[in-house]
């Protein structure tokens, strides 16, 4: 019996450098270039943060540096002080909270209907509905203008709270692909259980897209609380001003004092600060989930 050896083909390992320890070397380099440009990054608000905790004289010696050196936490005391910062704030909350509310409804919703209600036309429809994100915004801003000035509702806060309500291309994109990915069953299931299009939204599709409500709510609060075009079209009067709008003013009249602008500029950045630290994990989950289909 003849038992015929079987050819394998060699296999060249490098010995001058093991795999595992390259691997390593590409680690280490990439997290050097990633905290150099972290830090680059970074740069402006640190020292935004140590500028707010200075001394009017202490900015001119400590120049570029990081590091406060004196810590006068009065300078946040004065701040809220020196000017209505609550009134400010609280209308900054309000166009941020309503429209953060009606955007998500109204295009989950809009992204429900587009991914299950299989009618005719509703691809052209969609893809005329973004289309128009290659509107620049400057496009729409004088006919928005002129409609709310015949409206009656210059220096108001309806222009900055309803256009939420009809929708943004951009997010009904990604409800359509968070709900293109779930289950059809899922809407079968309900009919059967005698819901209509509505309550299926409602009651089976919309509680488990948290992850994509979670991640839209967050990217629209960053863009609403540091929104400033929109009030400084329609805000007129001191009464209605949000605290980007105001911050821009407080700097025309306290822009000798530093830290005084320094200690108010990180007061009006933290609430996005804190909410995308805790809450980027969702950021990433509900974005990476909608990029399916």
């Amino acid at each position: 019996m003849t038992v015929l050896a079987e050819s394998r083909p060699a296999v060249a390992f490098r010995t001058d450098r093991p795999f595992w320890r390259r691997n390593i070397s590409l680690t280490v380099v990439l997290y050097v270039v990633l905290a150099l440009g972290s830090l680059v990054f970074v740069y402006p608000f640190l020292w935004m943060l140590a500028t707010s905790l200075r001394s009017l004289a202490g900015v001119g010696s400590s120049g570029a540096s990081v590091w406060p050196h004196e810590f006068l936490w009065d300078n946040y005391a004065r701040a809220i002080t020196s000017f209505p910062f609550w009134r400010y704030a609280l209308n900054s909350v309000l166009t941020t909270l309503i429209p953060i509310i009606g955007t998500v409804f109204s295009c989950s919703l809009a992204g429900f209907a587009f991914a299950r209600l299989r009618v005719r036309f509703s691809g052209v429809v969609f893809a005329v509905v973004l289309a128009t994100m290659l509107l620049p915004g400057e496009v729409t801003m004088v006919p928005q203008f002129m409609l709310f000035n015949n409206l009656g509702m210059i220096d108001t806060l309806y222009p900055l709270i309803l256009p939420a309500f009809f929708g943004s291309p951009f997010y009904i994109f990604l409800f359509r692909q968070f709900f293109a990915r779930m289950p059809s069953e899922l809407a079968d299931a309900a009919v059967v259980d005698g819901c209509g299009w509505f309550k299926t939204f409602w009651l089976v599709y919309l509680p488990l897209a948290r992850p994509a409500v979670v991640a839209v709510s967050i990217l629209l609060f960053m863009g609403y609380w540091n929104n400033f075009l929109g009030p400084a079209i329609y805000i007129n009067s001191d009464k209605w001003k949000t605290l980007p709008l105001a911050l821009a003013g407080f700097q025309s009249v306290n822009g000798t004092d530093t830290p005084l602008l320094m200690a108010t500029s990180v007061l009006i950045t933290l609430p996005c600060l804190v909410l995308f630290f805790v809450a980027q994990k969702h950021i990433t989950n509900g974005i990476t989930f909608t990029g399916g289909r």
